[in-house]
C-alpha cells in the first residue's frame, strides 16, 4: 500500500482536529507557542464579542461611573473626554489586536512582552507585565463587583426615607455580587459562552429601554452648559488640570479590552476572532456609549446640583427619580445593576484566566498550586478562587473610605494600562527601527502601525499619571485616592518575591511541548 503524502497527512491531521473542536490553525498556534491545549473551545464570533461588548458595559457604565467628570469639568468634561477616551481606547484595542493574532495565548500582554522584548530584558519585563496586568484584573473584578453593591443600596436610600446606609453593607452586598459570579464561573461555566449572546440582545435593549424614556421625560439643560462651559468644583484652579482628573470615569468604559486575549485558549480560530472581536467591541460601545453621554449630561443639568450631592452615591438616580419617580427609576437602575453583574461574571472568567497562565509560567507565588486546572470541569477552578478572595479583600476599602470608587478604580486602570503600554511600546520600536515582524492574519501595516502604537502610548501615559489623582481638594485622609497606596504595595511585595524567590523560577513563558514544523495558515 503506498504511504501518504505529507500534504495527504497533514489534510487528515486538520480534520481530526476540526472535528475534535479546534481548528487547524488553533493547534497550529498553540504548538509553535509551546503550550498544550487543556480548556475547551467554547466561544466563536458572535460569543465571544457579546462577552467583550458586554463586559466592557460602556454605555452603562457613563450613568455610573461620571462622578468624578461632574466634579472635575462638569458635563462638558464627560462629552469631550468621552472623545478622547474613545480613540485612546480604539488605538489601544488595534494595537493590542495585532499582537493577539500574533500570538493567540491567554497569557496575552506579558507572553507579548516575552516575545518583543530584547534577550537582557525580557524576563523581567515580562514578568512585571504579568504581575501588574494580573492586578488590574483582578481590581478589575472588584470595580464590578462594587459598583453592583453600592449600587443596589443606592437604590434602597433613594425610594426608602427610613433606610440608614452603612459602607459595611456596602461591602457585604459586593461579597454577594462576586460570589454569585464564583458560581457562574464555576459549576455553570458551560453555560457562560450560551448566556452572552443573550446579554448581548440585553445590553443593546437595554440601552434604549433607558434612553428612551429618560430623553422623554427628563427636563433638559441647554447647549451652552453642555457643550460650552468646564466647572472646577474640585478646587484644582485649573480647567484644564480638571479635565484631565474627570477622565478617571471616562477611561473606565473602556477597560478590559484585552479581555479576549485572554481567552484565546477558549476561542475557536483565535488569531483571527479574537482581533475582531477587541476591535468590534469598541466600534460598537463607543457611539452607544456616546449618545448616553450627551443625552445624559443635557438632562442632568436642571438637577445638578441634587444629583452630584445625591446621598445615594449616584447622581444618575437623582436624574432618573426626577424624570420618572420612584418606581421608574427602580426599574431603570435594575436594568444597569443587572448588565453590571453580567460583566462581573466576565471580569471575574477574565481576572482568573490570566492568573491561570502566569502562574501555568510560574509567574506568581505558590505558581504550582494555582496552575492546576480542574479535569472535571476543564477550567482554572483555584485560580478562580484566588481572584474571589483577593476581590473580598480589595472590597474592604469601602468600609474606610467615601473615595473607594476612585481607590478601586483607579488600581484597575493604573494596572491594566501599564500592562497594555509595556509591549504596544515594544512592538512600536521593533516598526521603528525596520526590525522584522512575524504578522498574524490581522495586521495593520508599518506607518499605520507606528501612528496607531505612539497614540495609544501617549493616551496610556497620561491616562495612568492622572488616574492616581484624587477627585477633589483639599485631600483628607478619607478623601485620599488611596490608589497610589495599594497599587505601589501591590508592586513592591511583587518585585519583593520575585528579588527573593521568583527570578529563580520565572524565565518567561514556558515551554510546555515541542515547536511543530507545520506553520499556522496567516
Amino acid at each position: 500500500m503506498p504511504s501518504k503524502s505529507l500534504a495527504s497527512t497533514v489534510s487528515d491531521e486538520r480534520t481530526e482536529i476540526e472535528n475534535a473542536g479546534n481548528t487547524y490553525e488553533d493547534t497550529m498556534y498553540m504548538e509553535r507557542l509551546g503550550k498544550v491545549q487543556v480548556v475547551r473551545r467554547n466561544f466563536g464570533f458572535w460569543t465571544i464579542l457579546g462577552l467583550t461588548t458586554s463586559m466592557l458595559a460602556t454605555w452603562e457604565a457613563v450613568y455610573f461611573a461620571n462622578s468624578t467628570a461632574m466634579v472635575d469639568g462638569g458635563p462638558a468634561s464627560l462629552v469631550y473626554g468621552f472623545i478622547y477616551t474613545a480613540l485612546g481606547a480604539l488605538t489601544t484595542a488595534a494595537s493590542l489586536a495585532e499582537l493577539a493574532s500574533m500570538w493567540p495565548t491567554s497569557g496575552g500582554q506579558y507572553h507579548w512582552t516575552a516575545m518583543l522584548a530584547p534577550e537582557k530584558y525580557k524576563v523581567f519585563l515580562s514578568w512585571l507585565c504579568g504581575w501588574v496586568s494580573t492586578i488590574g484584573w483582578i481590581s478589575n473584578a472588584c470595580a464590578g463587583a462594587f459598583f453592583v453593591g453600592t449600587m443596589i443600596q443606592g437604590v434602597l436610600v433613594q425610594t426608602d426615607a427610613g433606610y440608614e446606609p452603612h459602607r459595611w453593607q456596602g461591602t457585604l452586598l459586593i461579597y454577594a455580587a462576586i460570589f454569585v459570579a464564583f458560581i457562574v464561573n464555576s459549576v455553570g461555566t458551560r453555560l457562560l459562552a450560551v448566556v452572552e449572546g443573550i446579554v448581548f440582545v440585553l445590553h443593546l435593549t437595554g440601552f434604549l429601554a433607558i434612553l428612551v424614556p429618560l430623553l422623554y421625560f427628563s427636563r433638559k439643560g441647554s447647549s451652552a452648559a453642555v457643550w460650552g462651559t468646564f466647572t472646577d468644583a474640585g478646587g484644582w484652579g485649573s480647567d484644564g488640570l480638571a479635565w484631565w482628573i474627570g477622565l478617571i470615569g471616562s477611561n473606565l468604559v473602556f477597560i478590559g479590552i484585552d479581555g479576549p486575549a485572554h481567552l484565546s485558549e477558549e476561542v475557536a480560530n483565535a488569531a483571527t476572532v479574537v482581533p475582531r472581536a477587541m476591535i468590534g467591541t469598541v466600534l460598537i460601545n463607543a457611539p452607544l456609549g456616546w449618545a448616553v453621554a450627551i443625552a445624559f449630561s443635557y438632562c442632568i443639568v436642571p438637577t445638578f446640583n441634587a444629583a452630584t450631592s445625591s446621598p445615594t452615591g449616584y447622581d444618575y438616580m437623582e436624574v432618573f427619580y426626577a424624570a420618572v419617580g420612584p418606581a421608574g427609576m427602580s426599574g431603570m437602575a435594575s436594568i444597569l445593576i443587572v448588565m453590571v453583574w453580567f460583566a462581573t461574571m466576565n471580569f471575574l472568567a477574565t481576572a482568573s484566566r490570566q492568573t491561570w497562565a502566569f502562574a501555568r509560567d510560574r509567574g506568581l507565588p505558590f505558581s504550582n498550586y494555582f496552575a492546576k486546572v480542574n479535569k472535571r470541569l476543564a477550567l482554572p477552578l483555584r485560580a478562580i478562587v484566588l481572584c474571589s478572595l483577593i476581590v473580598c479583600l480589595i472590597g474592604l476599602i469601602n468600609i474606610g473610605s467615601t473615595a473607594a470608587f476612585n481607590a478601586i478604580v483607579s488600581l484597575t486602570e493604573a494596572g491594566l494600562f501599564l500592562s497594555y503600554l509595556i509591549p504596544i511600546t515594544l512592538i512600536m520600536g521593533k516598526k521603528i527601527k525596520g526590525e522584522e515582524v512575524k504578522y498574524g492574519p490581522w495586521k495593520m501595516g508599518k506607518a499605520l502601525g507606528i501612528f496607531t502604537n505612539g497614540f495609544a502610548a501617549v493616551f496610556l501615559v497620561l491616562s495612568t499619571f492622572f488616574s492616581f489623582f484624587p477627585p477633589a481638594t483639599p485631600v483628607t485622609l478619607v478623601t485620599m485616592n488611596w490608589s497610589i497606596v495599594v497599587f505601589s504595595g501591590f508592586v513592591i511585595l511583587g518585585l519583593v518575591w520575585y528579588a527573593i524567590r521568583g527570578r529563580k523560577q520565572y524565565h518567561g513563558p514556558v515551554v510546555e511541548r515541542a515547536v511543530v514544523s507545520v506553520e499556522p495558515k496567516v
